[in-house]
C-alpha cells in the first residue's frame, strides 16, 4: 500500500515539473500525461467528460476539474510577449489608429484626448451624440420646410444652426425683425454658410484607415470558424467583433461632415461679420450691431462647461441647449414671414416670440432613439464578443466573457450618468435666476456625474485595451480562467478535447455572434445614410 502511494506521488510531481518547465501550458501534453498517471495509479478522480461528469472509463475522460488542473498542470499565468507583440499589431494596432479619424478640433489638445477617451470608454455614448446630431438636424430641417417659409436668409440659416451642433449657440430676441428679414444680413448669412463649410469628410487617409481595419478583421476571423475553440482563445477574432462599433461611429461621423474646428469657426464668424459690413449697401450705417446667431464662449453662458467642447461626442450636452435656440430661431423666422414685424429698419423693435416651455416638444422622444440606436450598436458588438466567449468550451462565464461584458456595463452606465447630467444641466438653467435649492441641487448633481462619467470613462478605456493585450498575451489561458469558474463555482472543469457536440455548439455560437456583431455595425451605417437627407442651400440665392 505505502509503495503505491510513493509511485501515485512521484507520478504526480514528475508531470508538475514536465509541464511548468515549459513556456506557458500545453493542455494536451498536460491531459496526455494526467491520463498516462491514471493508468499507473488507476485513479480516475478528477476526469471528466465534456459535460463535466466522472468517467468510468479512461478513454472517455475529454476534460479534467479544476482541481485536478491546479495540482497537476499548474495555475500560474504566463505572459508571452512574442504572441502578444504579433497579435497586438495585427488585430488591436489597426483600430487604435482608426481613433485618429475621428472628428476633433478642440481649442485645446487635452479635450480632444479626451474626446478620444470619451468614445472609446463608451461606444454608447459616441454612438448616441452621432445619432442625436442626426436627428436634431432632420428635425430642424423638416421643421422649416414644412412650413414653407419664404425669406432670403432662410435656407443659409437653417444650414447654419443645423450644421453647428458642436457649438454652444444663442439667439438673442431683440430687433429680430431685422436682423433676419432685412437686405443688410442677407449677406451676413450667405458668408457665414460658406466660411463655415469646412467639415471633415472622406479623405484618402480615412479610407485608408477604415481599409486596414477591415482588413485586419477579414484576417482574424477568416480561419475563425474552422477552429472556434482555439480561435475564441488566441487569436483577435473575437476582440475584432468587439471593437466594430468603432468603424461604424468613424464612417458615421464622416458622412455627417461635423464643423467642429474651434479656430477656423470662430474666425470664419469674425470674418462673415467683416465682410457683411463692408459689402452692406449702405456702409456700416443700419447695419446691425449684433447678430441674431453668435456662438457663446464663456463659462458664465452655459450650464454644463462640456457645452463648450467642440469635438462632436460633447453633442450629448448641447443637444437640449441647442434644440431650445434651434425652435426660438424657426419662431422668429415665422414671426417675421407672418408680418408681426416691422419691415421699416427704423421702426421700433419688436421681440421675437420665445418657445413656450424650456422643453421643446419631441426631444425626448429623439433622445429616446438615439439611445436605442446607440445601444444596439454597443451591445450588437460587445454582446457579440461575449456570446462567442461564452459559448466556446467549457461554456459559461470565464476571465474573456466577463471582461466584456464588464467594458459594456460600465460604457453603459457612462452614458447614463453624462445624459442625465446633461438633462440636469439643462433644468437648472431654467431656474438659474431662482437661486433656489431646486436650481443649485440639480447644478450641483449634473456636475458630480459628469465628473464621475468622465474619471469612468477613463478607466474603462484602459481596461478595454488591457483586456485585449492580456487576451493576446495567453495571460487567460489558465485554470481559472478556462474553466468558467466565475459561473460554474465548485463545478468547474477544463475542456481538453473538443466533443462533436461541444464543436457544434461553438461553431453555430461563432456564427450567431459574428452575425450580431456585423449586422449591428452595418445596421448603424445604413441607417445613418438613410436618414442624411439635410434641406438643400440654393446656390442662386
Amino acid at each position: 500500500m505505502g509503495l503505491r502511494i510513493s509511485s501515485q506521488a512521484l507520478a504526480l510531481l514528475l508531470l508538475v515539473y514536465s509541464v511548468e518547465t515549459v513556456a506557458g501550458l500545453d493542455w494536451t501534453q498536460c491531459f496526455f500525461d494526467i491520463k498516462a498517471s491514471a493508468n499507473v495509479t488507476n485513479n480516475l478522480v478528477g476526469l471528466l467528460d465534456g459535460n463535466g461528469y466522472p468517467v468510468s472509463n479512461i478513454a472517455d475522460a475529454t476534460a479534467i476539474s479544476y482541481s485536478l488542473c491546479t495540482s497537476a498542470c499548474g495555475s500560474g499565468r504566463n505572459f508571452q510577449w512574442p504572441v502578444l507583440s504579433q497579435d497586438f499589431s495585427s488585430w488591436l494596432l489597426p483600430y487604435l489608429a482608426l481613433i485618429s479619424q475621428l472628428p476633433f478640433g478642440a481649442h485645446d489638445r487635452l479635450d480632444s484626448v479626451m474626446s478620444a477617451v470619451l468614445t472609446v470608454g463608451s461606444p454608447a455614448l459616441a454612438g448616441y451624440s452621432l445619432f442625436i446630431t442626426l436627428l436634431n438636424s432632420r428635425w430642424i430641417n423638416h421643421r422649416f420646410h414644412q412650413c414653407r417659409l419664404t425669406n432670403p436668409n432662410l435656407r443659409f440659416a437653417v444650414a447654419i444652426v443645423s450644421s453647428l451642433q458642436q457649438f454652444p449657440l444663442e439667439w438673442h430676441s431683440n430687433d429680430v425683425g431685422s436682423l433676419t428679414v432685412f437686405s443688410e444680413s442677407d449677406c451676413w448669412w450667405k458668408y457665414l454658410y460658406q466660411l463655415a463649410d469646412n467639415g471633415q469628410s472622406w479623405s484618402a487617409a480615412s479610407a485608408t484607415s477604415i481599409g486596414w481595419v477591415v482588413v485586419a478583421y477579414v484576417l482574424s476571423i477568416a480561419n475563425s470558424p474552422s477552429d472556434a475553440f482555439t480561435s475564441a482563445q488566441a487569436d483577435g477574432g473575437v476582440t475584432g467583433s468587439m471593437w466594430l462599433w468603432l468603424i461604424s461611429i468613424v464612417v458615421g461621423w464622416l458622412l455627417l461632415s461635423p464643423k467642429c474646428d474651434f479656430k477656423r469657426l470662430t474666425t470664419a464668424y469674425k470674418h462673415a461679420d467683416q465682410h457683411a459690413r463692408t459689402g452692406s449697401t449702405d456702409g456700416s450705417i443700419g447695419t446691425p450691431t449684433q447678430r441674431a446667431l453668435t456662438i457663446t464662449a464663456r463659462d458664465d453662458d452655459v450650464a454644463s462647461s462640456d457645452e463648450l467642447l467642440t469635438p462632436p461626442v460633447f453633442n450629448y450636452s448641447r443637444s437640449l441647449p441647442w434644440t431650445h435656440t434651434a425652435e426660438a430661431m424657426f419662431l422668429a423666422f415665422q414671426a417675421a414671414a407672418q408680418n408681426q414685424f416691422p419691415v421699416n429698419i427704423n421702426s421700433e423693435a419688436q421681440p421675437a416670440p420665445r418657445p413656450c416651455s424650456h422643453w421643446v416638444p419631441g426631444v425626448f422622444t429623439r433622445m429616446a432613439l438615439a439611445s436605442g440606436a446607440s445601444l444596439a450598436l454597443q451591445w450588437g458588438t460587445v454582446g457579440g464578443a461575449f456570446i462567442a466567449e461564452w459559448f466556446t468550451p467549457t461554456t459559461g462565464m470565464g476571465c474573456r466573457s466577463l471582461s466584456y461584458l464588464i467594458y459594456g456595463a460600465v460604457s453603459t452606465v457612462i452614458w447614463m450618468m453624462l445624459l442625465i447630467s446633461s438633462i440636469l444641466a439643462h433644468y437648472s438653467k431654467g431656474h438659474i435666476n431662482q437661486k433656489s435649492v431646486f436650481a443649485l441641487v440639480p447644478l450641483a448633481l449634473s456636475v458630480c456625474l459628469r465628473r464621475m462619467g468622465k474619471l469612468l470613462a477613463i478607466a474603462n478605456s484602459i481596461w478595454v485595451i488591457l483586456t485585449c493585450v492580456l487576451q493576446y498575451s495567453d495571460f487567460y489561458d489558465t485554470c481559472f480562467c478556462n474553466s468558467s469558474m466565475i459561473s460554474r463555482g465548485q463545478a468547474a472543469y477544463i475542456t481538453i478535447i473538443e466533443t462533436s457536440a461541444q464543436a457544434f455548439l461553438a461553431k453555430v455560437a461563432w456564427y450567431g455572434a459574428l452575425s450580431l456583431s456585423l449586422g449591428s455595425a452595418g445596421a448603424f451605417v445604413i441607417l445613418i445614410s438613410l436618414l442624411l437627407d439635410t434641406l438643400p442651400i440654393d446656390s442662386s440665392s
